[in-house]
């Protein structure tokens, strides 16, 4: 674990920046491939990444921020310049406002571009997840003694009392710290899913009908998230579940409504509402 990589003067560059990064830059490889292979001015790649990337980390925060205004408030600068607070939900959504305005500045369909990016936003996903280990920003699960079970001594976030949590009787999170604790590696496990997830995606985007792409991603990363939630430390809201998980299920219901709106009728494909392809 390796929460800071360097210093350069007042910079501190961060691993989980790195990650990202890197997956910015994958993601523009693979976008920019798919306008190769499609016939689109690549140009839409370029902005199509900056864009989301600027979308994404504004949304990301703004979610953290909003989620624990208290601890915010109370040290302002943390907003700026902490290396971790950041939630992958409120990234989905700032990336995906983003991508939608690309995509009608480029005069794209939004459905196509969503499916064109999907595979590439998925695997971006699996780095984050990288970054979140490397850094140990409090995304590890639960207390384990499974053998791959981690500790993350140099978290970036404390690792403590406070920091390592387990569910009493009533789901509640209490401290789950004593000296020599280990915790369930969600992060590994979720970059695991998503690399599958990428695999598949990549596999049918010749063949798949528009929207099938996107209609997959929504409902697997949702499925991935949500089963993963299981043995991570966030709180439970509702029926047992997290926020998370209560979002993850709002992604499946939406994969699953795109899916049955580009579905075939009659031998004959039903082409996605014009809101969604221009």
């Amino acid at each position: 674990m390796i929460p800071v990589l360097l210093h350069l003067g007042p910079i501190t560059i961060y691993s989980y920046g790195l990650m990202m990064a890197l997956g910015f830059i994958s993601a523009d490889l693979l976008l920019t491939s798919e306008c190769r292979r499609r016939g689109i001015d690549t140009d839409l790649a370029n902005a199509a990444v900056v864009w989301a990337a600027i979308g994404g980390i504004a949304g990301s925060r703004l979610y953290d921020v909003i989620d624990n205004w208290p601890i915010y408030r109370a040290n302002p600068w943390s907003i700026v310049f902490s290396g971790a607070g950041f939630v992958w939900y409120g990234g989905f959504i700032g990336g995906v406002v983003a991508t939608a305005i690309v995509a009608r500045r480029y005069r794209v369909g939004i459905v196509q571009l969503f499916d064109m990016s999907a595979p590439a936003l998925v695997l971006g996903q699996a780095f984050g997840r990288i970054g979140c280990l490397l850094s140990g920003d409090g995304d590890w699960g639960l207390p384990s003694t499974l053998p791959w079970a981690m500790a993350y001594p140099k978290a970036i976030v404390g690792w403590n009392a406070h920091t390592v949590l387990k569910l009493d009787a009533n789901d509640n999170l209490v401290s789950g710290y004593f000296p020599g604790v280990r915790v369930h590696p969600t992060p590994i496990y979720e970059a695991v899913l998503y690399v599958g997830i990428f695999v598949l995606l990549w596999s049918m985007r010749r063949s798949a009908p528009d929207g099938r792409l996107l209609a997959l991603y929504l409902m697997l990363s949702g499925l991935a998230r949500f089963l993963v939630e299981f043995l991570r430390i966030n709180p439970r809201v509702l029926w047992g579940l997290s926020e998370a998980q209560l979002i993850s299920i709002v992604m499946m219901a939406a994969g699953a409504a795109v899916w049955y709106a580009t579905a075939p009728r009659h031998g004959v494909a039903v082409e996605p509402p014009a809101t969604l392809r221009a």
